[in-house]
Parts: structure tokens; C-alpha cells; sequence
């Protein structure tokens, strides 16, 4: 029994000697972990009820779109941008916003909206925005800042009308065999052999009407000059 007893007291001093060195170190780290765990936990709660409040306010911006009333699109729009700017839903509203204050003739305040989501935007929520904003641009005859948004990378539903709004830029800029060249890479995306959905990227239109509409703007340019 004693020498059990002096095992034991062995034993109980490694472990004492082992905790001096080794016990604030353990500490730390479990401390470290439980608050990775619980900022991680916070995140995650945070995220959700940022989504959720994100989609209140989406919800009452479509209404307001409904309702064309401009003073409630706006305050809604200016919301979702400033408090939820980090949720899918500031872009997509910005983007009902633009269209909605392009109808009510506001072209200045939906252009501000468009920059927003070309900066913070993703994918073809970006490339969307892009698109229009360049169709802004254009009907404000800034040609040069209306062609820097059809140039680079784009998503591949995209492309036909990326061609076709390059097109109709170089066109007003008079510079026919460079709009007669973006009009052919457009008609290229939407041959029948190109692939991809039958409507892709043209508000529900056919490709083969689009395709037509574009062969239209081609052939009134004439040969290239």
C-alpha cells in the first residue's frame, strides 16, 4: 500500500510539474477556441439576421417599385445600401431601383445606383448592371465611359448583349467597321449552334428574334468603311 501511495505522489507531482510548465499554455488555447467558437456562432447569427432584415426592406422596395412611388424607392434603396450592403439583396435592389428611377425619368439618381452595384456587385448581377449603366451613358452621349463598361470579362449569358450594346455605342460614335465587328461577335453568340438557353440574357425574347434585331442594326450600316 505504501508503495502504491508513493506511485500515486509521483504521479501527482508529473502532473503539478507538467501544469506549472504546460497549464496557462492549455488555458490560452482552450480560451482561444471557445472564443473562436462563439465569435464564429456570432457571425453566423449576425449574417442570418442581416439577411432576414435585408429581405424586409427588399420586400418593401418591390412594393414601392409597384407602386412607382420614387420617394419610398429611394429610401428603401438608400437603406438596403447602407445598412445591409454586404447581402445579395442591396444589389439586386439597386438594381430595381435603377430601372424603376430610368422609367420615372431620373436617369442621374439610377446611374448613382448602377456604379454601386458595378463596385460592390457580383457576377452577372455586375454584368447586368454594367449593361444598363453603359445604356445610360449612351443615351447621355458619354461614349468613351459607355464603351469601358462593355470591355473585359463577362458571363457567358451574357456576351451577345454585351457585343450588341458595344455595337450600338461605336455605331453613334460613327466608327462603323468596329460596330459592324461587335454586331458579327453578337450574331456569333446567338447562332443556333452557339449553345446556352433560348433566351439568354434578352428579357424572355427569342434568340432568333434578338438574332434578327442585331442582323437588322448590321445590315443598315452598310459596308465598312
Amino acid at each position: 500500500m505504501a508503495t502504491y501511495d508513493l506511485e500515486e505522489q509521483e504521479q501527482l507531482a508529473e502532473i503539478k510539474t507538467w501544469w506549472k510548465q504546460y497549464g496557462n499554455l492549455l488555458l490560452n488555447v482552450l480560451t482561444a477556441v471557445a472564443l473562436t467558437v462563439i465569435a464564429w456562432q456570432g457571425w453566423n447569427w449576425y449574417q442570418r439576421n442581416q439577411t432576414t432584415q435585408a429581405a424586409m426592406v427588399f420586400s418593401v422596395l418591390q412594393n414601392a417599385v409597384q407602386e412607382k412611388d420614387s420617394q419610398r424607392i429611394k429610401a428603401a434603396s438608400g437603406e438596403l445600401l447602407e445598412k445591409f450592403g454586404g447581402t445579395s439583396y442591396a444589389a439586386l435592389g439597386a438594381l430595381s431601383t435603377a430601372k424603376a428611377l430610368i422609367d420615372a425619368g431620373d436617369a442621374k439618381t439610377a446611374k448613382v445606383q448602377l456604379l454601386w452595384v458595378v463596385a460592390n456587385g457580383k457576377d452577372e448581377v455586375r454584368d447586368l448592371a454594367r449593361l444598363r449603366l453603359a445604356a445610360v451613358l449612351l443615351d447621355e452621349k458619354a461614349y468613351d465611359e459607355a464603351l469601358k463598361q462593355t470591355v473585359g470579362s463577362v458571363s457567358s449569358t451574357l456576351e451577345a448583349r454585351f457585343a450588341d450594346t458595344r455595337g450600338d455605342i461605336l455605331s453613334a460614335q460613327g466608327k462603323k467597321a468596329e460596330a459592324r465587328a461587335a454586331y458579327q461577335i453578337a450574331i456569333g453568340k446567338l447562332a443556333p449552334n452557339a449553345g446556352g438557353d433560348a433566351s439568354d440574357g434578352w428579357q424572355g425574347q427569342s434568340r432568333a428574334v434578338y438574332r434578327e434585331l442585331v442582323q437588322q442594326k448590321l445590315d443598315s450600316l452598310g459596308g465598312a468603311k
